[in-house]
């Protein structure tokens, strides 16, 4: 079977693909410290600072609930600057040895950020079961001023970050975070009322758990979505036989297209691979060009390598016959 490919579009692709990675480095690296990055770095201070107040906190008042929203609070110190180190790193250019550059380090930072969350839902757990067992005295003034406090802090990180979770797998993973630590600080509120009102002091380590189990539910989504972007998953929303079908009616020269392969280097950021079956005659740069628009415009999907078959692929339903097609 006789093949060729696409060096021009490559080419053409690789150029446009890199202006904008140039453009985007220009904007986020050349000026120093972007907005996404300054929002975590405030985020990452706000919460390391709390996080000593409810350690301080707990252990003077005894409760649980501080001691283990403090725990949460490390955790997420630390997974804040875990994304800053991320989102620093992300915008550093292609290199020899990264041909496709760092960006998907933003997706790997938000995969540890999930796992960290079933560690501090097992370490929620165990305690508060043993809290119920062996209750504790608890100094609920003391308590219900730290858990307050931390409320309003949280509240104001999550404020901070808010804006583009939905997109971006690094801040999102930080974003869990912090509304786990604000659920803490609502159940921590909850429990100092509880104690000081009624004096249900197993409701310090009952609400802990509750709060565990809504960051348990949580965190399994986030690892989902970051390990199916690390797997190269098809990006969300979208169904590569629809990919496919649209290809196939983008320009006339195009008889078939096969071996189609979309996935994400990182959130946002969707490239893909095919091969495209041409009628006899037909220009390859014109079906390029059909391809290369109708995927920007459509899918979004500005990175593209095709490559052109003159003659029908054989074995198809079993991969290319030839080294390196699947």
């Amino acid at each position: 079977m006789s093949m060729a490919h696409a060096h021009t579009h490559d080419h053409h692709d690789h150029d446009r693909a890199h202006g904008h990675a140039q453009e985007h480095a220009h904007d986020h690296g050349h000026g120093g410290i972007d907005g996404r990055e300054r929002k975590l770095i405030v985020a990452f201070v706000l919460t390391a600072a709390m996080m000593l107040v409810e350690m301080v906190g707990g252990f003077w008042s005894g409760s649980l609930a501080l001691v283990a929203d403090a725990g949460h609070m490390l955790i997420d110190a630390l997974a804040l600057l875990l994304a800053v180190v991320g989102a620093w790193f992300a915008r550093r250019p292609a290199d020899a040895r990264r041909s496709y550059g760092y960006g998907r380090l933003e997706v790997l930072a938000g995969f540890v950020n999930a796992l960290t969350q079933f560690v501090l839902v097992a370490f929620i757990a165990y305690e508060a079961v043993t809290r119920l067992f062996h209750p504790a005295a608890i100094l609920s003034g003391v308590m219900l001023v730290v858990a307050v406090a931390g409320l309003l802090v949280n509240l104001l990180v999550l404020r901070t970050l808010h804006g583009h979770a939905h997109d971006d797998v690094n801040l999102a993973g930080a974003t869990l975070h912090v509304l786990g630590d604000l659920l803490g600080s609502v159940a921590a509120v909850a429990a100092a009322l509880l104690v000081r009102w009624l004096g249900w002091n197993w409701a310090d380590p009952v609400l802990s758990l509750l709060v565990s189990l809504l960051i348990l539910n949580s965190a399994w989504r986030l690892l989902r979505r970051s390990a199916h972007i690390l797997l190269e998953g098809v990006p969300e929303g979208m169904n590569t036989g629809d990919v496919a079908e649209a290809l196939r009616t983008a320009d006339p020269s195009i008889r078939d297209i096969h071996h189609l392969h979309v996935w994400q280097l990182a959130s946002g950021s969707r490239m893909a691979t095919l091969h495209a079956e041409l009628h006899d005659e037909a220009s390859s740069a014109a079906a390029i060009g059909a391809i290369n628009h109708l995927l920007a415009e459509r899918f979004g999907i500005l990175h593209v390598t095709v490559q052109i078959d003159p003659e029908p692929c054989a074995g198809q339903g079993r991969g290319c016959a030839g080294p390196g097609c699947r």
